[in-house]
């Protein structure tokens, strides 16, 4: 007499390990804004040179609970720890804060030229980016990635303007608590092109389209 054994049915918690869910929208947030907060404080106390070093660790800190949260660390979030990795690394050993001042101009010009470049071949990269969180039609995307193609130019400007004709305190302050407070009211001001450009079946719409990794500016 032969035994039949029958096969357990798989369920989604056996199939996704432990530690590769989504995290909220205020843990990301948090994940983002705790950098440029040990930057600001670290560099209230002593100075740019150890505000730098400070926010490098605390950059890859940060990638560190992404990854260990999620599962895996988000494309732009990871484009731009490098650049603060590469551009802090060069503060740090050529001893200028030039290049740390420098960073969210180059970075948002990169994004800029990617957005750019991809609309040029009759291509939304932020339909690659974003995808998965939105559902909208080509003319949405296209008329998103237009928009936020032409922040990141403005950011960069911006960025140029402040660091040119203030203090690297200043400069400091207005990167925390100026560029991503911007970047979450640009984001928010998109929802009615979303709402408008939204596929039947897509997801709702988020309270903030998502961005690049407000450390990247």
């Amino acid at each position: 007499m032969t035994e039949t054994t029958k096969s357990e049915p798989e369920t989604d918690a056996a199939a996704s390990p432990p530690g590769t869910a989504d995290a909220s929208p205020f843990l990301r947030l948090a994940l983002e804004a705790g950098p440029l907060v040990v930057f600001f404080v670290t560099n209230n106390l002593y100075g740019i040179m150890i505000g730098t070093g400070a926010f490098m660790a605390a950059t890859a800190v940060s990638l560190a609970l992404s990854l260990r949260l999620e599962g895996r660390v988000p494309l732009m979030p990871l484009v731009g720890a490098v650049f603060v990795l590469i551009f802090g690394g060069l503060t740090l050993v050529l001893d200028d804060d030039l290049f740390i001042k420098l960073k969210p101009t180059v970075v948002n010009c990169l994004f800029a030229s990617i957005l750019f470049a991809g609309l040029a071949t009759g291509r939304s990269l932020l339909k690659l980016l974003m995808g998965s969180l939105l559902a909208l039609d080509e003319a949405g995307w296209r008329k998103l990635t237009w928009r936020w193609a032409f922040f990141f130019v403005a950011l960069a400007i911006l960025n140029e303007i402040v660091w040119r004709n203030f203090s690297t305190d200043f400069w400091v302050n207005f990167k925390v608590f100026g560029l991503m407070p911007l970047s979450l009211l640009f984001g928010a001001a998109q929802i009615p092109l979303i709402m408008r450009h939204q596929l039947p079946e897509g997801p709702a719409a988020p309270a903030a389209p998502a961005a690049p990794d407000s450390r990247d500016r």
